[in-house]
């Protein structure tokens, strides 16, 4: 398992490897004890899968408030995303910075998005299936969004406004400057 920082070094993407033959492949994405020797030291608890129909269906930016903050692993069973994590923690040294990976299917590549973080994606290719892991259970109540396009992130997610699919409530969204951070 290769597992490297991106510029922002509490977010890391991770490779598993893959055993390849004329079948197809196998993979362990996830292994406790791997993933603690590479200082991601969590308990997941849940499990969610978001399908996608259309190229261009954008989901975030989001969280949720301590004391129902998560952690996340991310990856693509299906398809391609260009995934986001935009740091939320008001004493980083970070704080309003973003990093961004792709992440497929054919790559393999998973993102481990910590707590204090905003988190979204969007995809590249219709039929697009994504699984993730949390370390804390949905709470509706602790749940957040910060708008995907606001000018004062500047996210390079390389689509137009008029090229993605959103839902009601991202569409909403408040801006950068009206969020005030819970982490």
């Amino acid at each position: 398992m290769d597992v490297h920082s991106l510029e922002i070094p509490e977010v890391k993407v991770i490779t598993p490897r893959r055993f390849s033959d004329d079948r197809g492949f196998f993979s362990e994405t996830y292994n406790a004890r791997a993933f603690k020797e590479a200082g991601i030291d969590v308990d997941f608890v849940q499990d969610n899968h978001s399908y996608s129909a259309q190229k261009g269906t954008l989901r975030g930016l989001h969280y949720q408030a301590p004391p129902h903050a998560q952690s996340k692993l991310v990856r693509v069973l299906r398809g391609s995303i260009i995934d986001v994590a935009v740091d939320a923690r008001k004493a980083s040294p970070t704080f309003g910075q973003w990093v961004k990976a792709e992440l497929s299917a054919e790559n393999g590549r998973q993102i481990f998005v910590p707590r204090g973080f905003l988190h979204g994606f969007v995809t590249l290719e219709p039929d697009t299936e994504v699984a993730y892991k949390v370390d804390a259970f949905y709470d509706g109540a602790s749940d957040g969004s910060v708008r995907w396009n606001d000018p004062a992130l500047a996210i390079d997610w390389g689509f137009e406004e008029s090229e993605v699919s959103l839902s009601a409530k991202d569409a909403g969204a408040p801006g950068w400057a009206d969020f005030t951070s819970p982490f």
